[in-house]
């Protein structure tokens, strides 16, 4: 699955890394002038050695959080980092989500000997966290850290023994041929939650789990095999974790969040990869349904081209998820925060124009919450469809 009008040259040239608009006081102040060069961080590591980082004092239950994906790529260049936070300078966008941990593993450099073994070391990693984390709070930017999950296939080579297995013990493979862990195996629960505490350490404001889920069990691959595998329901499993994950990352007052597939929202069951809304929705703060309009099938939601109709296919299903939680009594305020579709896939092109359609269904559905989706981190040929000011536009 990826997730991916030219650029007004006048917004272009115009970015640059001097601070933001004063209007945006509305919601979340940044500095009227603040330069965008890593800083010295002497002070952030004695903060480390304390215990941790401090965090945005302004995220809280109600704060809309609009942002970008960055990949790990983008995280290890100052000089892309300096081009992103220029955008948030200058747009809404409050927030990076950034890979700290993928398909490829780390992004960072660990002294946790548990976590050092499956680190991974063919793509890189970011020199130096704290002085990452201490530049984007410099600039009044949520720091949320993306962590893959069971689709770990760098802790796989390195401890096979916690895979997924065919029916005859050999490590089983997706159609891509990528192995991935058992979710049912706690250790490699206990895993990914000490990747989230060390993260939490650094600095960053949110932990955001990714491929909170099983592989998708095809008719044309091997049956899945779940060594240690207890009564609990696909489900219940995921929703376990998710619990004994947030209530780890909340001792650091933290929140906690889930990517989940689109069609989440909007299925009454749960999916066979094992995610269902009812469940993962009491288990953590945030979710964030992946409802890119290119992903959903011709007819969904009584839509012949989903594609070309970003407004109505968000508008159905973050409204489905709205009145989901509703019957579940979550009434908090931005616990819906959908990615957004920042990529072409199929007719028509996406560019500016898509944006604010999607921008306006999210609010029009009730919640004031987004972040784009990229796959190569690039959203200059979007950023007239981003507004200039942070403002609260929800409709309910």
């Amino acid at each position: 699955m990826i997730r991916r009008s030219s650029l007004i040259l006048a917004i272009g040239t115009a970015l640059s890394c001097s601070g933001a608009d004063a209007n945006k006081t509305a919601i979340a102040q940044r500095p009227a002038k603040v330069s965008t060069a890593l800083p010295d961080t002497t002070h952030a590591v004695t903060a480390a050695r304390a215990g941790h980082l401090p965090r945005i004092k302004t995220l809280g239950d109600s704060t809309p959080v609009r942002g970008l994906y960055l990949n790990r790529f983008v995280a290890q260049s100052a000089k892309r980092m300096r081009e992103q936070i220029a955008i948030a300078d200058r747009t809404e966008i409050n927030a990076f989500v950034v890979d700290m941990k993928d398909e490829f593993g780390l992004n960072f450099q660990s002294s946790d000997e548990m976590l050092r073994k499956n680190a991974g070391n063919t793509h890189g990693h970011v020199a130096n966290v704290p002085a990452l984390l201490d530049s984007l709070h410099a600039h009044q930017i949520i720091a949320i850290a993306r962590l893959v999950v069971f689709k770990d296939p760098v802790a796989a080579a390195v401890s096979p023994q916690h895979t997924i297995r065919k029916p005859d013990g050999t490590p089983w493979r997706d159609k891509k041929n990528t192995t991935w862990v058992n979710p049912y195996d706690k250790e490699i629960w206990e895993y990914n939650i000490r990747v989230a505490e060390e993260m939490l350490r650094a600095g960053f404001d949110e932990i955001q789990f990714d491929y909170i889920r099983f592989p998708e069990p095809y008719k044309s691959l091997p049956t899945q095999v779940f060594p240690g595998q207890t009564t609990a329901s696909k489900p219940q499993l995921l929703a376990d974790f998710l619990t004994a994950a947030c209530d780890r990352i909340h001792k650091f007052d933290a929140r906690c969040a889930a990517d989940i597939f689109g069609l989440v929202t909007s299925v009454a069951g749960a999916l066979e990869v094992g995610q269902q809304w009812e469940k993962l929705s009491l288990a953590t703060d945030v979710l964030l349904p992946m409802v890119y309009p290119s992903h959903y099938p011709h007819g969904s939601f009584g839509i012949d081209r989903p594609n070309a109709e970003p407004y109505k296919v968000i508008d159905a299903a973050i409204t489905r998820a709205h009145q989901r939680d509703t019957k579940l009594g979550v009434k908090t305020a931005e616990h819906v925060r959908p990615w957004l579709q920042a990529f072409s896939l199929g007719q028509p092109p996406y560019g500016p124009d898509q944006i604010k359609e999607q921008k306006r269904a999210v609010y029009d559905a009730g919640y004031d919450g987004w972040i784009l989706w990229h796959p190569g981190s690039k959203y200059e040929p979007f950023l007239a469809g981003l507004d200039s000011v942070l403002t609260s536009k929800k409709k309910r």
